[in-house]
């Protein structure tokens, strides 16, 4: 699908359907075509599918870290003039839907995330990252995924040239500490937004037991588990993590 970039003030962001929003939120890493799948499907079953494109390497230094972003996400709801919306993110961008709902419960109608960080501190990447080494980047994007041909040539040579970028390599090391200083195990149990937790078996960012930790943690989760599926379920199993969302979201009325 072709994704149509609208320009409003600070916000970029991309917009598909009519119908209840789902706000998605990606990862340090992650492109908005990472949720082409969800942009595919779910405009058909009655949502509006909106990705802002997440201010990671345009904020001032000094405000980049994720309580800025969850701010910066709270403003694009208000933007859009919408009451409530529902969450949807990934690695980071889940870290983010998780801190906006905390901050913002009364914006945030469900939360979706999927190998999300908050708990689990190497999930930024723990030997982050040799500048240069191409072959060493290949290595940790194919390691994202079960299945390391869905780490393709362009995917690599986006974060190659991410981490030899001085400027994005500071701001990813910036919002790598801010993730560990923003650990959500103690702010989890108070939360009661209505959750979806989406993992793949075999996330080796952030392990199976993470899912389960938040599972346990959150007063009101439901947890799906994708079999032979590294840590971006929507990329690398899209028909399957839809028919779970979608199933999900059936069940709760949402």
């Amino acid at each position: 699908m072709a994704n149509q970039i609208h320009e409003e003030g600070k916000f970029k962001y991309i917009e598909h359907g009519e119908g209840t929003p789902v706000v998605v939120l990606h990862g340090l890493m992650g492109g908005l075509s990472n949720f082409d799948g969800v942009t595919d499907f779910f405009p058909d079953k009655g949502y509006k599918i909106l990705i802002p494109e997440l201010p990671i390497y345009s904020m001032s230094l000094l405000k980049t870290n994720v309580k800025n972003f969850a701010k910066y996400v709270s403003e694009f709801i208000d933007h859009k003039g919408f009451e409530e919306v529902i969450l949807l993110g990934n690695s980071l961008g889940g870290h983010i839907g998780l801190l906006c709902t905390k901050l913002y419960p009364e914006k945030v109608k469900a939360l979706i995330i999927t190998g999300s960080s908050g708990l689990y501190e190497s999930a930024m990447g723990e030997s982050y990252p040799k500048r240069g080494d191409y072959d060493y980047i290949q290595k940790k994007a194919e390691n994202v995924f079960y299945d390391p041909a869905v780490a393709t040539k362009e995917i690599v040579d986006e974060v190659y040239a991410s981490v030899n970028d001085r400027n994005k390599l500071i701001r990813t090391l910036a919002i790598a500490k801010s993730a560990i200083r923003h650990n959500m195990a103690k702010d989890l149990p108070k939360m009661d937004t209505p959750t979806c937790i989406i993992w793949g078996k075999n996330d080796n960012v952030t392990p199976p037991e993470v899912a389960t930790e938040f599972d346990e943690l959150l007063p009101d989760s439901d947890l799906y588990w994708i079999d032979k599926c590294g840590h971006a379920a929507m990329m690398e199993h899209p028909d399957e993590f839809n028919k779970l969302l979608y199933a999900w979201l059936q069940k709760r009325n949402l």
